[in-house]
């Protein structure tokens, strides 16, 4: 449990690579543990150029059009990385000359797949980004450049290329990948069972401790759009045991869940999804829902908010009743804990 803690802190990293790609072909093999941010260091000079760039346009491959292959005349520096399954991966150059011309691109292979350019055939997917030849409405462009890769149920070789726009074959700069999620599953402790509530009148309190619930280590339902309850970034505040209730919110209705622990310096964390009446979905098995909303201990202060041990989260009805499922948290492995639950119930 420590490791699996550890392995989700969200760190900085800042390291020099150095390598003579022209000479030796060596590629950089860059390390980004899940729910984390590294930072490496280098200089286009320490690339090559690569006079054909048909392969980029090729439908196999679908990177960038030729016609703007004037964006990846400079340099191409190397590096490959991996990407876990469950994961997202973000991607930024940050030229250290904010009026040098960059370009970057990344794409996502088979783990034995070697294949680079100009002799890449296909991919799984290619992502570029560059210069932009004309000002988009509502959207602006500074000297970096980013782009984004996903993977759901299989793992991928990532290869990123920093890439001089128009020639360029020298220049610092440092390369950022941000990984959302990707932390290695492990079989969960103990089944996490769901206990009804019927609630009576406009307030409902029940008593329970987290050491009636259990682990569940697979978070990626969390982070799916199609649930969207808290991102990976999160994870760490459910790392401990859930303890899961089942209730219903009738139509016209608006429903205020809180957890109060009985212990001030225990963390807890809250969430709430609804689903239809008839929907058995449980995490981490929940595909999709209404809605989800969740609360856990900020990382911040806000500014004009204010944040107890206590953890709320509201949801609402119009037309119809729903499911409410309410899981109750420990943060960061915790996994025994008093606390009370309230739940009220107003009419819309």
């Amino acid at each position: 449990m420590k490791t699996s803690i550890l392995n989700i802190i969200c760190c900085m990293l800042i390291t020099s690579v150095a390598f003579a790609q022209n000479r030796n072909n060596q590629i950089p093999v860059l390390k980004v543990q899940p729910n984390s941010t590294v930072a490496y260091s280098g200089n286009l000079a320490n690339g090559k150029q690569i006079a054909d760039l048909s392969w980029a346009a090729n439908s196999s491959v679908a990177c960038f059009p030729a016609t703007k292959n004037q964006k990846f005349s400079g340099n191409h520096v190397f590096y490959t990385t991996t990407i876990p399954k469950r994961s997202e991966m973000f991607i930024k150059v940050i030229p250290k000359n904010k009026k040098q011309n960059f370009s970057l691109y990344a794409y996502q292979v088979g783990a034995a797949n070697n294949q680079l350019p100009p002799n890449l055939s296909s991919c799984v997917t290619c992502e570029a980004d560059y210069k932009w030849d004309y000002k988009r409405r509502g959207k602006t462009q500074d000297h970096t450049r980013q782009v984004h890769l996903n993977a759901i149920n299989n793992p991928y070789k990532v290869v990123i290329v920093v890439v001089g726009a128009e020639g360029l074959t020298s220049g610092d700069f440092t390369l950022e990948i941000k990984l959302n999620g990707g932390e290695e599953m492990i079989a969960m402790t103990s089944e996490v069972k769901v206990t009804k509530i019927i609630t009576k009148g406009a307030i409902t309190t029940v008593n329970g401790n987290l050491n009636k619930g259990g682990l569940i280590q697979d978070l990626s339902w969390a982070a799916n759009s199609s649930v969207a309850c808290f991102p990976a970034t999160q994870n760490k505040k459910f790392r401990g045991n859930h303890v899961l209730y089942e209730t219903t919110i009738p139509k016209y209705s608006e429903m205020f869940i809180k957890v109060i622990p009985k212990n001030k310096n225990q963390n807890f964390s809250l969430y709430a999804y609804q689903v239809g009446i008839n929907n058995e979905q449980l995490p981490p098995k929940l595909s999709s829902c209404v809605t989800c909303e969740a609360d856990y201990k900020w990382d911040r202060k806000w500014r004009g908010k204010t944040q107890d041990h206590t953890r709320k989260v509201r949801v609402n009805a119009i037309n119809r009743s729903y499911k409410i499922v309410i899981g109750v948290v420990g943060a960061e492995g915790v996994t025994e804990g008093d606390f009370d639950l309230e739940i009220e119930i107003k009419k819309r």
